[in-house]
């Protein structure tokens, strides 16, 4: 069965960092597509930041420039490195994989930006 792992979330003040991992089993990240989403309370998901199969990034406007998301093909896992943390960043972070025909959704880590 795969399982997409997301871990790294917690309380971090406004300007602080967290770096977010997506570890898999039973896929491979590197042959799909890997994107970051959050959902806030109240609001829809939304994609945070997206890496291709070819290493290909795409971020929401929001986060530009303060985060980056790479792979790891080695250790099979995705990063969100996430930097000048504000409170508008609050949310429950998923790790999300496509490939293949094939599509699946970690449980999600909660970031929470607060002084």
């Amino acid at each position: 069965q795969v399982q997409l792992v997301e871990s790294g979330g917690g309380l971090v003040q406004p300007g602080g960092s967290l770096r977010l991992s997506c570890t898999a089993s039973r896929i491979i990240f590197s042959i799909g597509a890997t994107g970051w989403y959050r959902q806030a309370p109240g609001k829809e998901r939304e994609l945070v930041a997206r890496i291709s199969s070819g290493g290909s990034t795409n971020y929401a406007d929001s986060v530009k420039g303060r985060f980056t998301i790479s792979r790891d093909n080695a250790e099979n896992t995705v990063y969100l490195q996430m930097n000048s943390l504000k409170a508008e960043d609050t949310a429950v972070y998923y790790c999300n994989w496509n490939g293949i025909g094939l599509n699946y959704w970690g449980k999600g880590t909660l970031v929470t930006v607060s002084s």
